[in-house]
């Protein structure tokens, strides 16, 4: 054995935002390694579509960190575009009942004065926007500022520029730590890593990885399946998505829901999802779940019921009580900072995540307010 590896910042998790905290933090100058036990976006970065949404969240501290996400997701396109086939392609949020079009008119309000950009759109002007949408739907709430990557090419991708030591296929087995508890690095299967901050971007881990540190973080595993179907000619021009899917989203329920959320992509598919369960990290396909996706997708899109899935996948969104992820340093163990928790948002947060991580670390005080994102404001008797 060599002399341990060391450097200034330690990531564990080469998913997307493990990847954006590697290239924020390298490109203020900290010298990054980035750790994780699988490959990259080996994790919940590899089951996810891609989505950069600001569409699905009501004013709040998520949505201010959507809105910084999707600033650093405009930039980073003009650096890497056609490579992680970022697409600017918008959302359409559609009502299936007149009752349902006035309360996503109600949210879209609330949205606007927080600096969305919501149009809506009347039932004659909604198929001149997805001409292959089920007859009759009384209107819609378009959103122009949702996009979507190919997020384990994003992850690699940014990965690469980041310049970080990547270091794939090795397991963080502990912390190094001071007697006051400080961080000192990482313990790892294949030796230690010497670092005075280590950043928990280890998704549905992240509860695991904290507690090796010797703290409490309540991250569970939320199941979902995506089907993709056949290659197709560009039949589907948006993400379109159904209003009760911002319901399922913010829902406590472990119980399987599923609304339908369906867009096509640049490579030919369309991806159909989205369900949601608490199962643990069960991985068993589910007949129900997949069954129930289609048939929300075939009443959005009636040409669907004709066209071939090819395949489903399942993925685990990191889930925290409140919906919100852990962002910034953990008071109770120094040199540890966490960057995980963003559920089905991590793609889409994990710029703003990266940068405002970035900005923690190097002791400036960061563009969002992050004291709702504390890691310590769950009491452990109280999840």
């Amino acid at each position: 054995m060599g002399r341990p590896l060391t450097c200034d910042v330690v990531v564990v998790g080469a998913g997307m935002v493990g990847a954006a905290c590697a290239l924020y933090a390298s490109r203020a100058g900290l010298d990054v390694v980035v750790v994780d036990r699988g490959p990259v976006a080996g994790g919940t970065t590899g089951a996810g579509e891609g989505n950069l949404l600001v569409s699905d969240k009501g004013p709040g501290p998520e949505l201010d960190l959507a809105l910084l996400s999707n600033r650093l997701w405009a930039e980073l396109a003009q650096e890497f575009g056609e490579a992680v086939e970022y697409e600017p392609k918008g959302g359409v949020v559609v009502a299936t009942s007149p009752g349902g079009l006035t309360a996503l008119e109600r949210f879209a309000a609330g949205q606007r004065a927080a600096g969305v950009v919501a149009e809506t759109v009347a039932g004659d002007t909604l198929y001149g926007l997805e001409p292959r949408l089920a007859p009759g739907l009384p209107g819609a709430v378009h959103y122009p500022q949702d996009a979507q990557v190919m997020p384990a090419l994003a992850a690699a991708h940014l990965l690469r520029a980041s310049g970080a030591r990547l270091l794939t296929g090795r397991t963080v087995t502990g912390f190094l730590r001071t007697t006051d508890r400080t961080v000192l690095g990482v313990r790892t299967d294949m030796g230690d890593i010497h670092a005075p901050a280590v950043v928990n971007a280890a998704g549905t881990w992240g509860a695991e990885l904290a507690a090796l540190a010797g703290t409490f973080l309540p991250v569970l595993p939320r199941r979902g399946f995506v089907l993709v179907t056949e290659p197709l000619p560009r039949l589907i021009h948006h993400k379109v998505y159904a209003a009760d899917y911002v319901a399922d989203v913010a829902s406590d329920s472990a119980a399987l829901q599923t609304s339908p959320v369906v867009e096509g992509t640049a490579a030919g598919p369309i991806l159909i999802g989205a369900s949601r369960e608490r199962v643990g990290f069960d991985r068993t396909f589910s007949l129900p779940a997949v069954r129930a996706l289609a048939a929300g997708a075939t009443r959005l899109f009636p040409f669907l019921s004709d066209v071939r899935v090819i395949r489903s996948y399942a993925g685990f969104r990191p889930y925290m009580p409140d919906h919100l992820p852990a962002i910034g340093a953990d008071p109770r163990v120094p040199g540890l900072f966490h960057a995980c928790g963003h559920e089905g948002a991590g793609i889409g947060l994990a710029t703003g995540t990266g940068h405002l991580i970035t900005q923690v670390l190097a002791a400036k005080t960061p563009d969002l307010d992050l004291t709702p994102l504390r890691p310590d404001r769950f009491p452990e008797e109280a999840v």
